[in-house]
């Protein structure tokens, strides 16, 4: 398996969040030398993007901007920023479906340092012979739990099971989250999950990781990569899930919509939950909730089980949807003081150090060695269930969803259900629809 090559040589973990930060100068301020304009896709660690430009540009002397869009907003703010005087030189695609949107301002990096320093060069998104997007790193999401609340419910008299390992399809995930209901008293928890949260711009767990594990079962049936129509086949499968965490949570179903997912990692960091869907980057999250209750050795990974068959060998859904690109509108010397700054922050001893424990990335890159391995528990996690060969990764299939407004219309129709003004089979017919008919439109 591609992904298991790569884990198996380097490490270096997650990822994370945040919003609007600057530093540096844009290039109208540094219009008689080189600048570099980084429109930055993750909230979550935009403070370690902006002091790692701090630093690259005390070192070398060329400004750094950097900007970070809001969550659930990059494709947006990426349209309004590009059609600027001074555009982003630096921004990122999500794969395939991303390069197609982008192709115009995607420069071929085929040539470039970064490319080489990939492990695998098939990681890249191509066009014909062109490189024209770079990833920098791989990342892993499924069920977050607190082992420590765990363990406090398998001691109790009469608990369906007495230990994580039993816990391994949806039917005992399902038997364990409803007799933890039951006793959540006891356990002195709010609910088993954490708020399944549906503010503006928050739904990114469901319409695309959630959706991504249907998908990525028709997928495989049919022995394709993508499709230009789905027939959403597990889609009581993704609702067997989805249930369960809106059924068994902190908050009545018709509270969602009021619910952000910081929220939803607050709730899980002060103890009020045992268990949260999210990926590696969330422990930056945790960890700094004020009052953060959940040690690092208690913060483990679970699969997200939804009643398929075979599921208990599945592992997480590993994979990126973060890749670089160098705006191939912007001048020559800008293009080449981005790329020279990505090669810093990936290859310099300052910034891989600042990758491997502030970022969290697990990056893959040839730059990095065994020993500068992430110290992140959950990204600990991700390494050792693609370091399990008794394991099948679920590929990061959403990549090739149709596109935002795809993504937006089953976010928007998942709330409805969950707070019962829609049905399950009016949202599955609309989204085998909204999928052909967003596939025809990318494909004009």
């Amino acid at each position: 398996m591609r992904m298991k090559k790569l884990w198996a040589i380097t490490l270096s973990a997650t990822m994370v969040s945040g919003m609007l930060v600057g530093c540096g100068g844009s290039s109208s301020e540094a219009s008689s030398g080189p600048s570099v304009y980084y429109l930055n896709f993750k909230p979550e660690v935009a403070e370690v993007w902006e002091e790692l430009a701090e630093k690259y540009t005390d070192e070398t002397g060329v400004p750094v901007k950097v900007q970070t869009a809001a969550s659930g907003q990059y494709e947006q703010t990426l349209k309004s920023e590009i059609a600027k005087t001074d555009a982003p030189t630096l921004f990122q695609i999500n794969g395939p479906t991303g390069y197609q949107a982008w192709k115009d301002y995607c420069m071929d990096l085929k040539d470039s340092n970064l490319y080489s320093m990939l492990l695998d060069s098939d990681l890249a998104i191509t066009d014909g012979d062109g490189v024209y997007g770079i990833p920098y790193l791989e990342e892993g999401y499924g069920i977050i739990y607190n082992q420590e609340i765990m363990d406090k419910y398998f001691a109790l008299s009469g608990a369906k099971v007495s230990s994580m390992e039993d816990i391994n399809d949806f039917d005992k995930l399902k038997e364990v989250a409803e007799d933890m209901t039951a006793h959540k008293e006891e356990l002195g928890i709010e609910g088993v999950f954490a708020s399944t949260s549906f503010s503006p711009g928050e739904d990114w767990r469901w319409q695309t990781h959630l959706m991504n594990l249907p998908i990525h079962y028709e997928f495989a049936d049919k022995g394709v990569t993508d499709e230009a129509e789905i027939t959403f086949d597990y889609n009581e499968n993704f609702k067997n899930i989805f249930d369960l965490y809106i059924n068994n949570s902190t908050i009545e179903p018709a509270m969602v919509g009021s619910k952000s997912v910081d929220d939803s990692m607050s709730e899980f960091a002060l103890g009020k939950a045992a268990m949260v869907q999210n990926g590696n980057w969330a422990w930056s999250q945790i960890s700094k909730v004020e009052g953060n209750v959940v040690k690092e050795e208690n913060i483990k990974f679970l699969p997200i089980y939804t009643g398929v068959d075979g599921e208990e060998s599945q592992g997480l859904c590993i994979g990126t949807e973060n890749y670089f690109c160098i705006n191939s509108q912007a001048s020559e010397q800008d293009q080449q003081a981005s790329l020279d700054f990505v090669e810093w922050v990936f290859s310099s001893d300052e910034g891989k150090e600042m990758v491997t424990n502030d970022l969290g990335f697990i990056t893959p890159f040839n730059t990095f060695t065994e020993e500068e391995a992430p110290s992140d528990p959950l990204a600990k996690e991700v390494i050792r269930y693609m370091s399990d060969d008794d394991l099948t990764t679920v590929s990061w299939d959403f990549q090739v969803f149709p596109s935002q407004t795809f993504k937006d219309n089953l976010g928007a129709a998942l709330l409805q259900y969950a707070t019962g003004s829609e049905d399950w089979e009016t949202l599955v017919s609309d989204t085998v629809e909204d999928w052909k008919v967003e596939k025809e439109a990318t494909a004009e």
